[in-house]
Order: C-alpha cells, then sequence, then structure tokens
C-alpha cells in the first residue's frame, strides 16, 4: 500500500527491505533529486496510539545509521530526507495513509 501510494505521487522506489546490522528501512525512494528513507508503520488501531508514535529515538538512530552506509555503498553525497508513513487499516480492509515529510534528522 506504502508503495503504491509513493508511486501515485511520482516517487521512483528504490529498495524495499533493505538491511543494515540491525536496522531494517522500510523503503528508499526517490522525489525528484532527494533520496528518502521511509519508515512503514502499520496498525490496525489507534487505541494505544497513532502508527507514526510508535517510531522511537533508539528506531531513528538505527535508521540514521543505516542510511549512512546505504548512502555509502552507492556514493550519495546529495540531499536526503527521513519520513514516516503511518498506515490505519480496519477489520473491513479500509485503511487510512497519513505522510509524514522530514519526521527526524
Amino acid at each position: 500500500m506504502a508503495c503504491q501510494y509513493l508511486a501515485d505521487l511520482g516517487y521512483q522506489i528504490i529498495e524495499r527491505n533493505w538491511r543494515y546490522s540491525k536496522a531494517e528501512i522500510d523503503i528508499i525512494a526517490k522525489d525528484q533529486e532527494v533520496l528518502v528513507f521511509i519508515e512503514v508503520k502499520t496498525r490496525s488501531s489507534d487505541y494505544f496510539g497513532k502508527p507514526e508514535d510508535f517510531v522511537s529515538e533508539h528506531k531513528e538512530l538505527l535508521y540514521s545509521d543505516a542510511a549512512s552506509r546505504y548512502m555509502e555503498s552507492i556514493g550519495y553525497e546529495w540531499e536526503i530526507r527521513f519520513d514516516i508513513i503511518s498506515v490505519l487499516l480496519n477489520t473491513r480492509g479500509i485503511y487510512t495513509i497519513e505522510h509524514f515529510k522530514d519526521a527526524w534528522f
């Protein structure tokens, strides 16, 4: 769902589920000239909080380190961004997506 959402916005999906050490970057994409590292959080309810609230500082640090390694591996030295895509999916298969650009740095 998240990849289709991004593709519909014109993003070019480069990698899915890219791993480095203990981190997994859900989606790596290009938004025009910006390399975007995207964490996708999905929940069936927001009873305990919205999906985006479950991205901890520790997760951000792991993501940032993995992003650095990815950029090093491809020789990328331009602008980057960290986004969160929040998906709420109910039991009937209906979902809502929220996209948080520049979620952290």
